[in-house]
């Protein structure tokens, strides 16, 4: 977590929203000591969709004229500041309202969406994340490379296998 949040600051992402489930008071001790905003969603167990939602809700009222956001993971070990300000660059340069990451033959997160894209991100289905908004986009949607993007520590065996092979 610690990572990801001194990776989206490195990057120049001026505010940073961390959006927990019931790991709150451990999360808080490890953020401790950064800017990051940790914000509760007792909506976790219903799915992703809520954590977005939850997410930019948060930082909408606390910055109501933001243009952009990223959403990160954190459960992407190659993720850095550079992946992230490569985003944010893009952004910038294509006019287009979403820069997703590719990898796998597929799109995803890390990803930003101008304010254009509020809306939807705040309408989608609990269960689901904002690849659906990516895929239901493809038009307006620019694309950085992250091959090791499709690397995601989900299990303790996906952490044994980053710390011997990544």
């Amino acid at each position: 977590m610690r990572r990801t949040v001194d990776a989206a600051i490195e990057a120049g992402c001026a505010s940073v929203v961390v959006v927990v489930g019931d790991a709150r008071d451990r999360i808080e001790t490890e953020l401790r000591e950064t800017p990051a905003i940790i914000v509760e969603n007792p909506e976790w167990p219903q799915g992703l969709g809520t954590s977005i939602r939850c997410g930019l809700q948060s930082l909408l009222s606390s910055e109501p004229q933001v243009e952009d956001v990223v959403l990160l993971a954190c459960d992407q070990p190659f993720l850095d500041a550079n992946v992230i300000a490569s985003l944010i660059q893009l952004g910038e340069n294509s006019r287009k309202p979403i820069v997703a990451s590719s990898y796998a033959n597929t799109l995803g997160i890390p990803a930003l969406f101008n304010r254009t894209c509020f809306d939807a991100l705040l309408a989608l289905r609990d269960n689901s994340g904002a690849k659906a908004l990516i895929e239901s986009s493809s038009a307006d949607v620019a694309q950085i490379e992250f091959e090791k993007g499709a690397f995601d520590i989900e299990t303790p065996a996906d952490f044994e296998r980053f710390r011997t092979e990544g």
